[in-house]
This record gives structure tokens, C-alpha cells and sequence, in this order.
């Protein structure tokens, strides 16, 4: 069974990040986090493949492990609008609305969408 995870430790930074990209846009959430996770954890400054692993485990339904991933990325960019998003829509998911709600107001007043 070493011959898929050989295939997904394959290749550049850079060809793992693509081959990431392509298997979510192919909707293969679970498969794009597996490639996701060992290249996060090799650059956890870098925002985007960090981001695009929390998403991943939200489209398959992992959402401990989503919601892990959004509040490490809140907590190191507050200002990451749509980190603060995803969180609340990860916690509303989860059947956690009243966490959900500083997330989503934060969000929302970063958009410019103020409630009336």
C-alpha cells in the first residue's frame, strides 16, 4: 500500500502543490488534503496551501480537523477575512452557532457587509 502515498509525496513543492490543486478542483477533497498536509506542515508561513488544506477537510466533512486548521490560521493572520469565514461556517456546520457568530460578524465587518 506504499504505492499512493508515494505518489503523493512525488515531485517539487511546487508539482505536489499543483497535483493538490487539481484534486480539489476535481472535488477529491480527501485525497487533496493527504497531499495538502505534509506540504503545509513543510512551510506553515505560507498562507495559501495551508488555506486550501482547511477547505479541503470542510468539503469532507473533517471538520475538527477544518476547524483546527482555521483557528491556526487566525491566530497567525488575524486579518485573513476569509479564515474567519470558513471558521464560522465550520463551527455553524458543526452545530456550534453561538461559537460561529464573533467569526462570521469579524468576517462580515472585514467585507464591508455591516448589518443594519
Amino acid at each position: 500500500m506504499n504505492a499512493p502515498t508515494t505518489y503523493f509525496e512525488h515531485g517539487t513543492a511546487a508539482e505536489r502543490w499543483a497535483r493538490a490543486q487539481l484534486f480539489f478542483e476535481a472535488k477529491e477533497y480527501a485525497t487533496a488534503a493527504r497531499i495538502l498536509e505534509p506540504l503545509a506542515g513543510e512551510a506553515p508561513e505560507q498562507l495559501a496551501p495551508r488555506l486550501l488544506l482547511a477547505r479541503a477537510y470542510y468539503h469532507s466533512a473533517q471538520l475538527s480537523r477544518a476547524e483546527r486548521e482555521l483557528r491556526a490560521i487566525v491566530e497567525r493572520w488575524p486579518v485573513e477575512d476569509y479564515a474567519q469565514l470558513m471558521l464560522g461556517r465550520t463551527l455553524e456546520r458543526g452545530g456550534r452557532a453561538d461559537e460561529a457568530r464573533p467569526f462570521l460578524r469579524t468576517a462580515a465587518a472585514m467585507a464591508g457587509d455591516y448589518p443594519e
